[in-house]
């Protein structure tokens, strides 16, 4: 599968086949790809909590509403930010680099983050939404579903899996083995409705 087809046939499963098991190298493979995702300064600072225990992922569908994707999905991905990773040894971010361009970083870095906390929520929700998709078309290419998820109690979901205070949950990704296709689209707005040319008309 090519990435075009990928796009066009990533659909939100809603219901999973609870047999289906994803391996430990399958599992590694996808999050291998997920951590390619861009970042603002390279800073890297999504956060992977990856349940595969059935135990918790029934906890997580309780905390989802009592709907059933975490539970039956074959791996449940909490993705979060983690807003003091501008400041964390921040030179590994560019360690390939020069001392030079490492420490333009830095000042960076501190410049726009520092003193705002906004700015560290805002680039953490960027993050976690390139990795979101990068995460969902390697399942499809990966021959598998997804579905993701923000319908949730985020305060459960963070006692659960013991949210670090400075973290944050941006959403949640479901990947299994669909037990039956998506329905139909809803309704796509055409290109003309939602793409505008150099400005707003």
């Amino acid at each position: 599968m090519n990435t075009f087809d990928a796009i066009k046939t990533r659909r939100a499963i809603k219901k999973f086949d609870p047999t289906h098991k994803m391996t430990s190298n399958e599992i590694k493979f996808l999050m291998e790809l997920a951590i390619l995702s861009p970042s603002s300064y390279n800073q890297q600072n999504w956060r992977f909590i990856i349940i595969t225990d059935k135990k918790i992922k029934d906890q997580i569908s309780v905390a989802a509403r009592n709907q059933s994707q975490p539970s039956d999905g074959s791996l449940v991905i909490i993705l979060c930010g983690n807003t003091n990773a501008w400041k964390e040894n921040p030179d590994r971010y560019w360690r390939n680099s020069t001392e030079e361009r490492q420490k333009l970083v830095t000042t960076a870095l501190q410049k726009k983050y520092a003193d705002n906390l906004q700015n560290r929520r805002d680039e953490a929700m960027k993050s976690c939404g390139f990795a979101a998709q990068t995460i969902m078309l390697a399942s499809k290419q990966m021959g598998l579903d997804s579905c993701p998820m923000g319908g949730f109690d985020y305060d459960e979901v963070s006692k659960i899996i013991d949210l670090p205070k400075d973290h944050i949950i941006v959403m949640m990704i479901v990947v299994g083995k669909a037990l039956e296709p998506a329905g139909p689209r809803g309704g796509q707005l055409t290109v003309d409705e939602v793409v505008f040319e150099n400005k707003f008309p």
